[in-house]
Parts: structure tokens; sequence; C-alpha cells
């Protein structure tokens, strides 16, 4: 024998919500583990954005708690590096705009990676520190382009998602800013 059971009319029609998953649930990661995984790649992000390490750590630390607070309702756990990438961007324009001094050239830059088949590290330092100086010379909005484009080695389209401008705003910013790096006299000097 069946029971019968009564539903309010309003509860049958409300569409069904889309259910989103638990933190318990195994495909969605904690914010912890998220963090330990990925901390190495956001901080050399940040690091290209700062143009030191203890204000990359300092902006990346921002960018995560900004994260950790919009935690459950992100929905897409999958583009978890894009939604802080976009974090630590957004915290360092906020920050290029309160600052009331000129941008210097810092003394500290982050490691080179050696790669083999390069003569002298010391020629390599030197172009390193170079193009890292013309870049730190650049605006803002075509270094950030710059940094996520070669740096990051983002294509041009997942630039613009992560900037939220059209990927013809990309290329025209990425190929002034490759222009001013190709004019910058210290570079010149670098190459030869």
């Amino acid at each position: 024998m069946t029971t019968p059971v009564c539903t309010s009319a309003s509860a049958a029609a409300a569409p069904a919500r889309r259910s989103r998953p638990h933190p318990s649930n195994p495909s969605y990661p904690s914010f912890s583990s998220y963090v330990r995984a990925r901390r190495p790649v956001l901080l050399r992000t940040a690091r290209s954005l700062t143009g030191n390490s203890s204000d990359a750590e300092d902006l990346l630390q921002t960018a995560l708690a900004k994260t950790y607070v919009a935690w459950e309702r992100i929905e897409d756990h999958r583009a978890l590096d894009g939604y802080v990438r976009r974090a630590l961007l957004n915290t360092r324009t906020s920050q290029w705009r309160k600052r009331k001094v000129d941008e210097f050239v810092c003394d500290e830059l982050p490691e080179a990676e050696r790669e083999s088949g390069e003569s002298d590290p010391a020629e390599r330092q030197a172009l390193h520190d170079a193009m890292w100086r013309a870049i730190t010379k650049l605006p803002a909005r075509q270094r950030a382009m710059v940094v996520l484009r070669y740096y990051e080695d983002l294509s041009e389209v997942q630039t613009a998602e992560v900037l939220g401008v059209s990927v013809g705003t990309v290329k025209s910013a990425v190929s002034r800013a490759l222009g001013k790096l190709r004019e910058d006299p210290e570079l010149g000097l670098a190459r030869y």
C-alpha cells in the first residue's frame, strides 16, 4: 500500500535548481590542495607582474585571499588558474593606480632558467636584466599583456579573456609593446 504525499503547487512548478558540487565531493578540490599544487606557477605570474619576490608574495597572498572568499561561488573549478590570474592582475592594477611615485627598476629579478646550448651565463643574465628593465618601462597595460603572452605563455585569446579585452586589443597592444622593446637602446647594446 502506498502512502499519498502532498506537495504544494508552487514546489511542483518550481524549476529544478542546478546542483553545485559540494566541498566534500572528491571532484571539488579543496582550497589548500589547490594552493599547494599551483602556488609555484601563480607565484611566477606574480613575480612577472611585480618585478621582485617580496611584492610578488604579497600580491599572490592578496589574490588568494580574494579567491578563498569566492571559493564556494566559483562554479567551474577547472578555470581556477584564470580566476586567480585575473585576481592578480586586478590587484596589481589597483596598486599601480594608487601609487604616488613612478615605478622604478628593481635590483632583484626572478632567477633565469638555464638553457642548454647557450655559452655564457653572464651574457644571458645581462640580456635578461636588460629585457626586464625594458619591460618595466612599458605602460602597465602593455606590460601586463607582454607578461601574460610571453612569460606565462598564454595565447592571444587566453590573454584577452584574462584581461577582459578583445583579441584585437591584445594584438595591437603587444605589437606596440614589442616595437618599444625593439627600440630600447639598452636592449640594442645587449644584443651585440
